[in-house]
């Protein structure tokens, strides 16, 4: 149990009466106190969603995760339960565009975003980074040729299950991933996407977004699956463009969208906040 003795519940069920006092009698009867509660019921899917924060100053991490799967049946419950001391372990995968990689480390190491990196994972080599300052955290040049692409994300997974990586994080990462390598990492892995989306997808993007004039530019959070682009959305932000900006204002505008979007993107998921909801997401703002 953490010294603070503080813990994070999320949940989702099927929506009935009766959830919210169910689930508070259940801490109660454990001697939880509930700190801090937000709850959603969507009407469209015929779901609850659930997050509470509470102290426990008599059972330990693994009581209380007992005491819930004894207790998630009555409620067809899916949960996940976190001793808000223990920090996720993390890693951030990047190509040649580091604008966000800087900002995470910024961010990471003025304590912002409470995280344990445990890589980061370059298709460029570390020359390409040599202004940034890694610290201690280890990197991994993994290249993509034409040919091996498959024994490039078969190491890339290996990194991942022997750092105990619970979240990915591609911070302007410009490899596609395959079918496999995204289902094997539903829910875990986060991607920022350099359009207001769904829009402008391929090759130069801001240079599509100037040839239709846009007038919005943005950028877009979401989790990756195998469809390219499509997963569900977390976090978006835009700013407003004129006929005058030119392409290479659209990059420079698009840099300070992406690096906000995916810095808040990452303190909602690592505060358990965003919750999946089918093909979109139930986001908790405090």
């Amino acid at each position: 149990m953490s010294a603070a003795g503080q813990f994070v519940l999320t949940l989702s069920c099927p929506d009935r009466a009766g959830i919210v006092a169910a689930v508070s009698n259940h801490l109660a009867d454990h001697d939880c106190n509930i700190i801090e509660a937000q709850q959603f019921g969507d009407a469209e899917t015929g779901r609850f969603f659930m997050r509470l924060v509470f102290e426990s100053a008599h059972l330990p991490l693994a009581g209380l995760e007992a005491g819930l799967d004894a207790f998630a049946p009555t409620l067809r419950m899916q949960w996940t339960l976190r001793d808000r001391a223990r920090q996720r372990k993390v890693m951030l995968l990047v190509s040649k565009f580091d604008h966000c990689l800087a900002d995470i480390l910024y961010r990471w190491r003025i304590g912002e975003l409470p995280m344990d990196i445990v890589g980061i994972v370059a298709n460029h080599p570390l020359k390409t980074y040599r202004h940034l300052d890694f610290d201690d955290i280890p990197f991994h040049h993994l290249p993509v040729e034409r040919d091996d692409k498959a024994q490039q994300e078969a190491a890339l997974w290996s990194l991942i299950e022997q750092s105990g990586a619970e979240l990915v994080v591609l911070a302007r990462y410009m490899q596609v991933l395959s079918r496999e390598l995204a289902g094997r990492l539903a829910g875990r892995c986060i991607n920022i996407h350099h359009s207001f989306l769904p829009g402008f997808k391929g090759a130069r993007p801001y240079h599509q977004a100037h040839r239709r004039g846009v007038k919005l530019s943005g950028a877009t959070a979401h989790f990756v699956t195998a469809d390219l682009d499509e997963g569900p959305i977390i976090e978006q932000d835009i700013e407003r463009v004129t006929h005058a900006d030119t392409p290479d204002d659209l990059i420079r505008i698009g840099r300070d969208i992406e690096r906000r979007v995916l810095a808040r993107t990452l303190r909602l998921y690592l505060d358990d906040r965003v919750l999946l909801n089918g093909g979109k997401t139930v986001v908790f703002h405090s």
